[in-house]
């Protein structure tokens, strides 16, 4: 009993610091564009971010009973050169912290990670926000030149 009323408090806890510490990104933080809290059975938050080589992209933030999970959309499957462009991201998850591409609905190419509950603290989510816009500027363009190039030709 004792564990699942410490439980309940963490997750209180960290639910009030999450929603804090993105309204202070959408204050204070010029690559942050929106905010919105979206209630509809899971703890979820996006923030939609501005970028440079994308232009604007959202980051989910759904928190779970045990662990924060964030993702963001980076692009749909290719539509050429499938083998070059998945051997392109394998090789970049090597060089990435705390998160990494892989393949969700409609085969789209998302970039996602997680937190253990206990782990989540401003200094976190500051790392979770900018890891996701360095590794989306890092890895977009020569993604997409790849799985998209007769578009680029």
């Amino acid at each position: 009993m004792a564990d699942e009323i410490a439980d309940r408090q963490r997750f209180s806890q960290v639910e009030t610091l999450i929603a804090t510490w993105l309204d202070e990104q959408l204050r204070d933080n010029p690559t942050i564009a929106a905010v919105e809290r979206i209630d509809e059975g899971d703890v979820r938050w996006f923030a939609r971010v501005k970028g440079e080589s994308k232009d604007v992209y959202s980051i989910w933030f759904t928190l779970r009973q045990r662990s924060l999970h964030f993702e963001t959309y980076v692009m749909p499957a290719p539509e050429e050169n499938h083998a070059e462009f998945y051997e392109h991201l394998l090789r970049r998850n090597r060089k990435l912290h705390g998160m990494s591409f892989c393949i969700g609905d409609e085969e789209a190419v998302f970039l996602s990670g997680a937190l253990p509950i206990h782990a989540i603290d401003e200094g976190e989510l500051d790392r979770i926000l900018g890891s996701f816009y360095a590794y989306v500027e890092q890895c977009f363009l020569p993604a997409l030149r790849i799985g998209f190039a007769s578009r680029f030709a």
